[in-house]
């Protein structure tokens, strides 16, 4: 059975997300068997590295088997119970080891299984809690220009990507974008900083104006990813955190993508020593195996649904909300952070990286190349309107699954890549490159 005839196969039958389908009747799907560390195989062998983690979730390798064992150890257990009148142990440690991880400020833990879905959740939590607090007018939503939140309605809402929202337009609830703090956008001369503090100015006359009537700002924190992993100085967050306290906004950090040591810090909003009223995460919180996601809010936002009324609950539910498996694959996850004292791990593993990727940084069809924690981005100069779909097919020859967002590469590897897998990515890298 080669992978030709799987992948006709699943043409006919599989939508495939984020995808032409009609452009693999030329280029075939690669049928994925196994996994090991940081390289997939495919039925015919053939390795590739997976540099973007499987879209930003994967941490710690592909069959990773401490994680393996936690899962197959819950389920000689029980495999999933709802959680609408019951518990059980995993999602109760899970949430006590989280909120414990931010100083027990956030304690309140409300599951789903994916990004968008903790998006919406916490934009429907902010929104009935201005409700509950008989303040309703407060029902309007800002987010950052080229934010991307999920794809969802209300998600899609508060996003800021033309590819993804357009076509969806009028099924949306209006919202407005303020001025991005990415420093691509910073006028010559200017630094990051200075940039980033013009944004926030820029925020704080819209709020000056508008906080009568918004509910919450959400924001993805230090990195902006699907619009080509823009990155920006913390201490725009640091401001924001202060600008919503002053006008009564909540403050929402998205970091979905970014947390779990993704920026160098547990959670990237530490390195502006701030705790925002409604932390969404998800992605790396299996690390990658499960899907799970989940918001994590205040006692005060809490306290505001918790009443003799049922209306004043907070309605709103997932099937497989703090599903047991998923919570046993996020405790293996915390446990190896811990054991493994990973975040100094990366540091040292990102220096390495960094200083491998000269090359690619003084090439002379590259600009800006940049890096937080353990992602690097960079944008080619090109031509070629199919460079995306050109430069991974491209890189899959030299052993390496990497999936630009329009020209912008990027790497956002396992935390277990070894040196002498990050020379093959880099040296691999340089290559395609040079054939664009």
């Amino acid at each position: 059975m080669g992978n030709k005839y799987l992948s006709e196969r699943s043409l006919k039958s599989v939508w495939h997300p984020c995808t032409q389908m009609k452009q693999h009747e030329l280029q075939p799907l690669i049928t994925i068997v196994r996994g090991k560390g940081v390289w997939l195989y495919d039925l015919d062998d053939r390795r590739y590295l997976d540099a973007i983690g499987s879209w930003w979730v994967n941490l710690f390798g592909h069959a990773n088997p401490r994680i393996n064992a936690a899962i197959r150890d819950q389920l000689d257990r029980f495999e999933h119970v709802m959680l609408a009148g019951f518990t059980h142990e995993p999602v109760v440690e899970l949430s006590e080891r989280l909120s414990k991880l931010l100083s027990n400020r956030l304690g309140h833990c409300s599951y789903s299984s994916d990004g968008a879905s903790a998006v919406e959740t916490a934009l429907k939590m902010s929104f009935q809690y201005w409700h509950n607090s008989g303040r309703p007018e407060k029902n309007r939503f800002i987010s950052l220009q080229h934010d991307y939140h999920g794809e969802t309605l209300g998600a899609l809402s508060v996003t800021d990507v033309p590819l993804f929202k357009d076509i969806y337009a009028p099924l949306l609830r209006s919202g407005a974008h303020v001025l991005t703090p990415d420093w691509r956008y910073a006028s010559e001369g200017e630094s990051d900083r200075d940039y980033a503090l013009r944004a926030a100015n820029a925020l704080e006359g819209y709020l000056q104006e508008n906080h009568s009537v918004t509910a919450a700002f959400i924001v993805e924190p230090l990195i902006q990813g699907a619009a080509g992993m823009g990155m920006y100085h913390a201490d725009y967050l640091k401001r924001a955190r202060e600008l919503c306290d002053k006008y009564q906004v909540h403050l929402i950090a998205d970091e979905i993508a970014v947390g779990f040591g993704r920026t160098g810090t547990m959670f990237a909003c530490e390195q502006a020593d701030m705790i925002p009223d409604f932390l969404c995460l998800g992605k790396g919180l299996t690390a990658g195996y499960l899907p799970l996601s989940v918001v994590m809010t205040t006692d005060a936002v809490f306290s505001a649904f918790y009443d003799d009324e049922a209306a004043r609950a907070f309605l709103h539910s997932h099937t497989h909300a703090g599903n047991a498996l998923a919570c046993r694959a996020a405790l293996a996850t915390l446990d190896i952070f811990e054991q493994d004292n990973i975040l100094v791990a990366n540091r040292i593993k990102a220096s390495y990286i960094s200083e491998a990727a000269h090359p690619i940084a003084s090439h002379p069809k590259v600009r800006d190349f940049r890096n937080c924690g353990m992602i690097w981005a960079f944008e080619v100069e090109t031509s070629d309107p199919a460079f995306s779909g050109n430069f991974f097919q491209a890189a899959l020859k030299q052993e390496l699954s990497l999936r630009p967002l329009g020209n912008t590469v990027y790497f956002m590897p396992p935390y277990t890549i070894d040196e002498q897998e990050i020379d093959l990515l880099i040296s691999g890298t340089l290559r395609v490159v040079d054939s664009c």
